[in-house]
């Protein structure tokens, strides 16, 4: 825990990390994805910034699963289609040099802080944080240098209200027992959206599954919802009929938490509907 406090510290601090907790060198290639064939249409989410990560590499067995990568790729590329700038949107992997087509960075609390926080400074329209990984009742799991740990729901907080202060800010959480990170970050400018409540598990990190359950929903109810208003209950629903259909228990039941002054704004957060960027598992 003390790693932890001390990651937090330099957050809080804005100092430099620890030695044993620094985070690996950006390298100048990485970062932002490849540019599109196309511009991102005109939409509220052309002047966001947005992170994508892939906390862990392993299947709920411990043998290698592509499901959290393939989220993480997939989603990028939505959010593109959606309107996000390619430059704004960085991706995260535990395994970032196996890929090159997309160039992320390597998965750390520091480089995803001091990502999130230099694109918001570059798209300060909002900020959108996206983690996909196996999960416990005590918040978020990470590998970090080969060795799986617990990213607590009040450094989850931290990354985004020292990146994003003031500013709508959309956080999803794609982890078993993930709904424990509500009360840390519920915020007036948030929309949060969790795989799970804080007392379940979440479904589909096998080492055989293209994507864990919840991301797979919000890839499909991106391409189906067309706005922020409608989205969130569709991927709700969408997780709710894949579990009920395969008769799984108990359900993992996605949380919603919108802030008051988020609110008002959903209806306006449109982007086109259309068939979803996913590549080969």
């Amino acid at each position: 825990m003390r790693r932890w406090i001390a990651i937090l510290a330099a957050l809080m601090l804005a100092a430099v990390a620890a030695p044993a907790l620094a985070a690996p060198p950006l390298v100048a290639s990485r970062g932002a994805a490849p540019p599109p064939t196309a511009p991102p249409p005109k939409t509220i989410f052309n002047d966001w910034a947005a992170i994508v990560v892939a906390g862990d590499w392993r299947a709920h067995s411990g043998g290698p699963t592509e499901a959290f990568d393939n989220a993480r790729r997939d989603v990028a590329a939505t959010l593109t289609r959606m309107g996000f700038q390619p430059g704004n949107i960085t991706q995260f992997s535990t395994r970032p040099d196996r890929y090159p087509d997309t160039r992320p960075q390597r998965t750390h609390p520091r480089a995803m802080y001091d990502s999130l926080r230099a694109s918001a400074e570059r798209a300060p329209a909002g900020c959108l944080f996206y983690y996909t990984s196996h999960g416990a009742p005590q918040g978020a799991a990470i590998d970090i240098e080969g060795q799986l740990q617990v990213i607590p729901p009040d450094l989850l907080a931290a990354i985004v209200n020292r990146a994003c202060p003031g500013r709508p800010t959309i956080v999803v959480v794609s982890t078993c027992f993930s709904g424990v990170n509500l009360p840390a970050l519920e915020n007036a400018q948030r929309l949060i959206l969790t795989a799970a409540r804080r007392d379940r598990t979440s479904f589909g990190c096998s080492e055989d599954d293209k994507y864990p359950f919840f991301d797979d929903c919000f890839l499909q109810s991106a391409e189906t919802s067309g706005s922020l208003a409608v989205m969130p209950a569709a991927i709700v629903g969408c997780v709710s009929r894949r579990e009920g259909a395969m008769g799984l228990q108990p359900a993992s039941e996605p949380q919603i938490w919108v802030g008051s002054g988020l609110r008002p704004m959903l209806p306006l957060m449109t982007f086109p509907k259309g068939a979803p960027v996913t590549g080969t598992h």
